[in-house]
């Protein structure tokens, strides 16, 4: 076999500055003997050549190609090994090497050598002692913070309206890069960070609940990239997650798995505390310990918020590894739900900027960008881009409106420092460990630009546009809940502007991958043990992929060949730590294109050509043109800063020769097709997805819960029924028998003060009931909903009738239905309301059901109908009863 490895020095053992070296992680390719012909690897034969490619032996140039290794041995000898030339300079320390094979894991066990002899006492018996999977010495700590949804201009740190002392702590003792960017979305940045590869190479070239079977957007991770968690964990790395999740495919979110993709199945994350979906409820949250869902002990009124529980969760982690495997490193990805919708936040933190944004977002871009001039973090010729025409001015919006604006981007800029607080508090306890200084602390402020995704007027339930009724949001229906936004009821996002102007000085938002408004992040990197500079700038382009193969490098580990016996695709990310300690280092991440929904770029080597292909904030209906008819635009960014000096009329030659790179990479990492029906992709049957729900009737358990609307069949828009099998005590019953939402939206089936009732939810606006005239008598009894769809369309009203043992005992009118979601957090649960109550006849906690539940049926069309409105057990509800 042949060995490439490229860009190599030899230098003295006795040498101070190299203290490691790391030819096993250098290894780039393998090659056939001969250099006429290329085999394949079943082809390639054991040890037969070592080829060295722009290399030095003691700091002298060498081009060995194709060299024996005879030739070779006299450069090899015990007084020489070989380190990357990327720690020549530059480069921090790396981690002391072992004589561990760690390019094949699980790392192979080392079967027993020497005579076995019958008696243990023999003195001649001797084992080795029992050593624990440990990475090379040296290796750092690893905490990767990831906040959601914020934009290059919303830190203080880059210049931002929104204060975040904890990052600019952090960027004054380590570095500031200003060229790092994501995807544009959520789930595609968080796969291809935990990859380091691009995100169609990894399935996710969007959100998971817009998968397809195409292979760039499937949303299942190959079994050729496993993740770096894994990697790290298999090489001694103790591992946790806390936070978002967001990358397991929609139909195994269910508690019945599988659990390959969860992080503490297949991500290879030891320990898991956070939630599986886009988003949560930062005041009821539904999350999981590993795959085992709990409930949050606090209610809001008692203090409780996401943000504040999970940081503790964490601490209290890294704390307890340090105290039982102090000599263990850890790696911890901590990726809050902050600062996505919902802007959740205490109202003390919101009213800290009271008054600070009444001047509009025009006016704050201005402002920011002066900002970022002043403290260096955009070049001095930068200019600030203009509003597209698509972005109302500030001063062209409603004055009645104005004063919920305002609130909205105060509610925002609050959870930003709210969530840098609490990162704060995770970096004081790694301080107090005294392990601070040996921790490698990345801060991506934003897993892509600002999101323009809450409507140009904001939202103050953003399940009403999921559902298409945004028109319900007049400005007089907001200033009502004016004071609510941010609180327990609300379900808030701002507008359109505001997001525009966090992104500044760049065009554009979340989604809009062609464009550095919707891709370029502000990221800090601290680490005391191996970045020599403080407070300094780094300019270098670099993309989300890069960080895994910086921590492999700075932890002396391989990327590895094999994983669980599977072949693995290299690595696509470059690694950064040739930038810590230098500079004016040249960049060594030349080429990465981009793509969402559409919208799509490449950036070579300071030149950039984009196209927008889609508007972010209209979720469906938007006529988009042909892909060939998209508009290009070419900006040569070495001399424009921000991309505000379209070159595509003066330059065509080079838009064509970047157009061309662009296709040629899409057709590398699986981007083709190109797909921007984000309305098909939500039909999981023309989606080509599977579903676990089949047919027109579910059976559920008593105690089942946490059933995501993946997981439940779907009654909306229909006629359907819900028919449950009960046991009420002598003393009677009250509490839930099944419910499926929030406050936000959804539906409930309970008994309060003895009478069945049913409540409708409708997106939190309004509650519609039906309710049994008596109080249900002790005993086993079928009690039923059935609801009559009206017809005329989605989201239409009906009627909600109950029954008790097949006899009408109450009605009630349902004005409108949610048409498409009723949270995207939030389940289905039965015996108990989890997460935020439906209804407001019963609290978040304490609204368990007394009696007992048999079994539920949901059921739609024929399933539906029920002679005399009772379903005969024997046949629907026959495996419930089976199972008492």
């Amino acid at each position: 076999m042949t060995l490439i490895l490229t860009k190599m020095f030899i230098l003295p053992r006795s040498d101070d500055f190299v203290k490691r070296y790391w030819i096993s992680g250098c290894i780039a390719k393998t090659t056939p003997t001969s250099p006429s012909t290329r085999a394949r690897p079943k082809e390639v034969r054991q040890s037969m050549t070592v080829c060295f490619d722009s290399c030095v032996i003691l700091g002298e140039p060498l081009n060995l190609r194709h060299t024996s290794k005879r030739a070779l041995g006299s450069f090899l000898d015990a007084s020489t090994f070989l380190v990357p030339q990327t720690l020549r300079k530059g480069s921090p320390p790396m981690s002391t090497p072992d004589n561990l094979q760690r390019s094949v894991l699980p790392i192979p066990d080392q079967p027993r050598s020497g005579i076995v002899l019958y008696d243990a006492k023999d003195p001649e018996n001797k084992y080795p002692p029992i050593i624990p999977v440990m990475p090379p010495a040296g290796a750092p700590n690893v905490l990767v913070v990831l906040i959601d949804d914020a934009g290059f201009g919303s830190s203080s740190a880059f210049g931002g309206p929104c204060a975040t002392p904890t990052a600019e702590r952090l960027a004054s003792e380590g570095l500031k890069y200003n060229r790092f960017h994501t995807t544009a979305l959520c789930s595609p940045t968080r796969q291809a960070l935990l990859t380091g590869r691009n995100h169609h190479s990894v399935g996710m070239g969007g959100i998971t609940e817009i998968a397809t079977g195409s292979p760039g957007y499937n949303s299942i991770l190959p079994n050729t990239c496993s993740p770096l968690a894994r990697t790290l964990k298999l090489n001694g790395y103790g591992t946790a997650q806390f936070g978002k999740c967001h990358e397991v495919p929609v139909w195994q979110t269910s508690p019945a798995g599988p659990f390959d993709a969860w992080p503490t199945g297949g991500g290879g994350f030891e320990y898991f505390y956070g939630f599986i979906g886009g988003e949560a409820h930062q005041w009821y949250p539904s999350l999981y310990e590993g795959t085992t869902p709990i409930e949050v002990k606090k209610t809001p009124e008692e203090g409780y918020h996401l943000m504040d529980d999970m940081t503790t969760k964490a601490i209290n982690w890294i704390g307890q590894q340090k105290a039982l495997i102090p000599d263990k490193p850890f790696f911890v990805y901590f990726a809050p739900g902050a600062t996505h919708a919902p802007h959740h936040v205490p109202t003390e933190w919101a009213d800290k900027y009271k008054g600070k944004f009444d001047q509009g977002w025009d006016k704050l871009r201005e402002e920011t960008f002066a900002r970022q001039l002043k403290l260096g973090v955009i070049p001095s010729d930068s200019k600030l881009t203009p509003r597209p025409p698509q972005i109302p001015a500030w001063d062209d919006m409603p004055a009645e409106l104005k004063p919920v604006l305002i609130r909205q981007m105060e509610v925002y800029a609050g959870f930003l420092e709210y969530a840098d607080h609490h990162v704060g508090r995770l970096v004081d306890a790694l301080e107090g460990l005294n392990v601070l200084e040996d921790t490698l602390i990345y801060y991506i402020i934003g897993d892509n630009g600002a999101s323009a995704e809450g409507t140009l007027n904001g939202t103050y339930n953003e399940m009403i546009n999921f559902n298409g009724a945004a028109a319900l949001e007049t400005p007089e229906f907001l200033m009502e809940r004016l004071d609510k936004l941010g609180g327990p009821e609300s379900y808030n996002h701002y507008a359109v502007g505001w997001a525009h102007a966090l992104n500044t000085p760049y065009q554009w938002t979340k989604q809009v991958a062609s464009h550095f408004g919707g891709t370029r992040n502000g990221t800090i990197v601290h680490w005391p043990k191996g970045v020599e500079g403080k407070g300094e700038l780094r300019t270098q382009f670099h993309h989300v992929i890069d960080v895994a193969p910086t921590i492999l490098e700075l932890a002396g580990l391989p990327q590895p060949t094999f994983v669980n016996g599977v072949q693995q695709r290299p690595i696509e990310g470059v690694s950064m730590a040739y930038s810590f300690n230098d500079a004016k280092a040249a960049e060594q991440h030349e080429t990465q294109y981009f793509e969402m929904f559409g919208n799509r770029g490449i950036y070579h080597k300071g030149w950039t050509a984009v196209t927008r292909h889609k508007t972010p904030w209209l979720l469906q209906g938007e006529k988009t043109p042909a892909f060939d008819d998209d508009v290009w635009e070419l900006y040569d960014t070495t001399k424009d800063w921000s991309q505000a000096n379209n070159l595509a009329k003066q330059m065509p030659e080079k838009l064509h020769e970047l157009q061309r790179l662009w296709l040629i990479e899409a057709t590398r990492f699986n981007v083709l097709p190109l797909d921007d029906n984000i309305g098909a992709r939500m039909n999981s049957d023309l989606a080509g997805r599977p579903v676990l729900i089949k047919g027109k009737s579910q059976i559920l358990f008593g105690n089942m819960g946490r059933l995501s609307e993946n997981s439940v069949l779907n009654m909306k828009n229909k006629s359907h029924a819900v028919t449950a099998e009960i046991n009420i005590p002598k003393a009677g019953a009250e509490g839930v028998i099944i419910a499926q939402g929030g406050n936000i939206g959804g539906w409930s089936l309970y008994i309060k003060g003895g009478k069945l009732k049913y409540c409708y939810n409708l997106l939190g606006i309004q509650q519609f009931y039906a309710e049994s005239a008596d109080a249900l008598p002790p005993g086993e009894h079928q009690v039923r909903m059935e609801f009559t769809y009206a017809g005329g369309g989605m989201g239409k009203g009906g009627t909600a009738t109950l029954y008790l043992d097949g006899k009408k005992v109450g009605e009630g009118k349902v004005a409108a239905t949610a048409a498409v979601v009723f949270s995207a957090d939030d389940g289905c649960d039965v015996g108990v309301d989890t997460g935020s109550p439906v209804s407001p006849d019963y609290g978040a906690r304490g609204n368990e059901f007394t009696g007992t539940i048999k079994g539920v049926q949901l059921a739609i069309a024929e399933d539906a109908e029920a002679v005399d409105h009772l379903v005969d057990p024997e046949h629907a509800l026959q495996v419930a009863m089976a199972r008492q």
